[in-house]
């Protein structure tokens, strides 16, 4: 029965109440914050469920005023039209608690490595890619606990980025962000237009969930490390010494450069991060292409050639192809108000999850 899957959450939910607040556990820092953390995702589940236990409590007890021959009939009235709300409110809750329930990704709760790169449209494109880094900082800003750091850079002297690659980490990270994978289109005069026409530009956003090192098994033997000059905008050189890595992994072919540090070590370490990223994903999109087109998420991460989003200048408006959503606040989601789309998006995923889920009942 669904409310004795929902009561075995809130058995667990306790148990791991009593294990935080054990010293011993809390002297093991790891596993410590392992259980907080999962102390933490079950929270909104067992909230949900202890209100829908006490509004079954009240329908409980209107009903047998009701059912009651001592009980007056201004009382039965008054219960009635209680019993009326609270029936709802239950409904409410239920709905809720089978989508709180549904299965989640395992990756939800994973930082991220976030790479934007100016597609077609030159110069503009790098701009709107500067645009969209703008974007994502000032969201990363708004979330609590959130922080952001650039890992590799590529500016052009017209300013923007050809690439930029940066981590997130926080709380429910990917689980946010993993919806702004795809193609990002800018209509816009271009400040490089003299002629003030209208061009489309593009800009790609991947969002990878970092990998952790049981996720992925990488042999360095398997890499060619190169070091090279880090270089500035225009190819002025900023750096006398070698310190930007260049890594090749061999078997599929992946290329990831760091050159941002000044450090060769910490340049390395960022591109061992991206670089274990990158074949996390890899290995996670063969496997969903294993999955038949029926089952086929149509919000989630699926195809990076895809277009996801169109940000139109002349009319303000912002458009999500996904799910025909348009907002007309281009500069409110520029400056970082993009909960709109991804809560969108997340019900979205919700309601195909639900669909799946009562198709296979």
């Amino acid at each position: 029965m669904f409310i004795d899957k929902v009561q075995a959450v809130e058995n667990k939910f306790i148990d791991l109440e009593q294990r935080i607040s054990d010293p011993s556990v809390i002297a093991r820092q790891d596993e410590w914050q392992k259980l907080t953390k999962e102390h933490a995702s079950l929270a909104p589940i067992v909230e949900a469920f202890r209100t829908y236990k006490d509004v079954t409590e009240q329908i409980k007890g209107d009903e047998e005023l009701m059912k009651d021959p001592e009980s007056d009939d201004e009382i039965k009235a008054m219960a009635k039209d209680e019993l009326t709300d609270l029936e709802k409110q239950r409904t409410q809750l239920e709905e809720k608690l089978h989508i709180l329930m549904l299965p989640k990704d395992p990756r939800d709760d994973k930082n991220v490595i976030m790479e934007i790169r100016g597609g077609a449209g030159g110069d503009e494109a790098a701009l709107f890619a500067g645009d969209l880094f703008r974007m994502y900082m000032k969201y990363i800003e708004k979330q609590p606990g959130w922080k952001a750091n650039i890992i590799s850079s590529n500016a052009p002297e017209l300013g923007g980025f050809k690439e930029v690659i940066f981590s997130v980490e926080g709380n429910g990270v990917f689980g946010k962000l993993k919806y702004e994978s795809g193609v990002h289109r800018v209509q816009r005069v271009p400040v490089t237009e003299a002629g003030g026409r209208i061009h489309t530009s593009t800009a790609t956003v991947a969002v990878l969930p970092e990998a952790e090192d049981v996720e992925v098994n990488l042999n360095m033997d398997d890499v060619r490390v190169d070091y090279f000059r880090a270089s500035g905008a225009g190819g002025q050189h900023v750096n006398k010494t070698s310190s930007a890595v260049r890594m090749t992994h061999i078997p599929t072919g992946i290329v990831v450069e760091c050159q941002d540090e000044r450090s060769q070590l910490e340049n390395r370490a960022k591109a061992v991060r991206v670089l274990k990223a990158r074949l996390l994903d890899k290995a996670q999109q063969e496997a969903d292409a294993e999955v038949t087109e029926a089952r086929r998420s149509q919000v989630g991460t699926g195809d990076r050639s895809e277009r996801i989003r169109t940000y139109n200048f002349p009319q303000g408006r912002v458009t999500d192809h996904r799910i025909n959503l348009t907002l007309y606040k281009l500069e409110n989601v520029l400056n970082g108000d993009i909960d709109e789309f991804i809560q969108a998006l997340a019900e979205t995923r919700q309601a195909e999850l639900m669909k799946e889920e009562n198709e296979n009942a």
